[in-house]
């Protein structure tokens, strides 16, 4: 079998690492034991987790064994890194459902038969146990401050103020790495490319209190081509969880990806053989929505499961093809058919002044024909309702 390492390698989800000779020649030599860190800061993970999700996945079916560690303690503070304000605080109640949804989410990805079967564990069971005093002792005589201001995490809250709350992010992902190492002979830690001077912190307390090699890698962060993070549409986060994006919008977010991502896209967020994918993408001009329409579904079924990829797929060619019997369908009041309350209730706009801008700029159209007046009523029956070329939905009126 092929080595884990190589195979990530090859996809390009090897950003940084440390000893990176050392952690080839371990992960092809033993089965390991690696972990991730997720915070309940909402109550569903979005699809910038994604990634760092099935990394794990590719180390258990490669014969390792995963631990999702979900942070019940790191989420009372939230990580600093690239933020200008603070993480509003949550109710412990509220922290507690999130860490409820967010295990039952990250266990659906992974094969609960293997041998190697996920473990998933919480920090708060050991952080909140812990004394200050013997915290200090593990973690505070080998973190150079110096070191951690260097880091970057912390630039932009300085500008604003870095709470002494904050700064004890870093040492508190540090001491999970040393506990895990410690108690489940965790050897690797991973994530996204943004934690690596939290995840290096933590190889670094474990090399000097134990004196033992540790390994480290991350993955690059998925950007749109203008270098903002992917995972994001006009309505905010592109959740996971079906209750907070729906499965058709989660399958257009893929399907209008942009055509230069395609290919990364492809080998970052599936599982599918990488000679599969290239033939898949080794199209161009208007064949490249076939590739686009695959990802989609591809991407939807891993994440809510065939039946829904394959629902979304045929409203999806419903929309495109015009067939009212196919396409998605939503339901407004009647005292929304005005067509800016219309466009705000459907959620093809965030507010009334972007749905003006929309119907000012020709971009909205009512069975067809263009509207651009917003006094426009919608009709008091069921009617489509377009936004640019690829929102489409069948508006019914209750």
């Amino acid at each position: 079998m092929q080595n884990v390492f190589d195979e990530m390698k090859e996809r390009g989800l090897i950003y940084q690492t440390i000893n990176e000779d050392e952690l080839r020649e371990l992960l092809g030599r033993e089965r390991v034991v690696c972990y991730c860190g997720f915070d309940p800061t909402a109550d569903s993970l979005h699809v910038g987790h994604l990634a760092s999700i099935l990394q794990l996945v590719r180390m258990q079916k490669a014969g390792h064994t995963p631990i999702a560690l979900i942070g019940g303690a790191t989420g009372r503070i939230g990580d600093p890194t690239g933020r200008n304000d603070m993480r509003p605080m949550i109710t412990q109640e509220q922290r507690d459902e999130n860490l409820r949804k967010i295990k039952a989410q990250l266990e659906s990805f992974f094969d609960p038969k293997m041998p190697n079967r996920l473990i998933v564990v919480n920090n708060d069971d050991w952080i909140s146990k812990l004394g200050y005093l013997e915290f200090l002792n593990i973690v505070g005589l080998n973190m150079s401050v110096n070191k951690m201001l260097s880091s970057g995490c912390f630039e932009q809250r300085m500008e604003n103020g870095l709470s002494f709350l904050e700064f004890n992010y870093m040492p508190m992902q540090a001491y999970d790495f040393w506990y895990l190492f410690k108690n489940y002979n965790c050897k690797i830690e991973l994530g996204g490319s943004d934690q690596w001077a939290n995840i290096v912190a933590g190889a670094d307390l474990i090399h000097k209190r134990e004196n033992k090699p540790v390994y480290c890698f991350t993955t690059p962060l998925l950007t749109k081509s203008d270098g903002t993070k992917m995972g994001k549409s006009a309505g905010g986060a592109v959740w996971l969880s079906r209750e907070k994006y729906s499965d058709y919008d989660f399958f257009q977010y893929f399907r209008d990806i942009e055509d230069s991502k395609v290919e990364e896209i492809f080998r970052v967020l599936t599982l599918l053989p990488l000679d599969e994918i290239k033939e898949i993408c080794s199209v161009s001009g208007k064949e490249l929505n076939k590739a686009k329409e695959r990802l989609a579904y591809e991407v939807t079924k891993l994440v809510r499961g065939e039946e829904s990829a394959l629902e979304a797929l045929s409203k999806a060619r419903g929309a495109f093809n015009g067939d009212l019997n196919e396409m998605p369908e939503v339901e407004i009041d009647k005292a929304n058919l005005n067509i800016v309350d219309c466009l705000v209730a459907i959620k093809f706009a965030t507010s009334r002044g972007d749905a003006k801008k929309l119907i000012l700029g020709g971009g909205v159209r009512v069975n067809d024909s263009v509207v651009n007046n917003i006094e426009f009523t919608c009709p008091n029956e069921t009617f489509v309702l377009k936004k640019g070329k690829k929102n489409i939905v069948k508006v019914k009126v209750k």
